[in-house]
């Protein structure tokens, strides 16, 4: 996993979580679900609604456990093994 990737996804958490800039400080180990404030069931929605538009794949709702929103790094594993990088 590069770390273009990383900063990608980083990208997309600054703007569906409205972080203002904040996102560039995250690294892969920051935690994401119960560490961001913004990050709650619905800001995950846009989170997803996000990823999605951004990287050209689809989400399903079977897909959406709790595990991928733990760290930077775990989002990040997720939307590589759905971009196939």
């Amino acid at each position: 996993m590069g770390d273009e990737l990383l900063e990608e996804v980083k990208a997309v958490l600054d703007e569906a979580l409205q972080l203002g800039g904040r996102g560039a400080e995250l690294n892969a180990e920051s935690g994401l679900m119960g560490w961001l404030p913004e990050l709650d069931s619905m800001a995950v929605v846009a989170l997803v609604a996000g990823l999605e538009e951004h990287f050209g794949f689809v989400v399903d709702d079977d897909e959406l456990v709790g595990d991928i929103f733990t760290s930077v790094d775990s989002l990040t594993q997720f939307v590589a093994e759905k971009v196939g990088r």
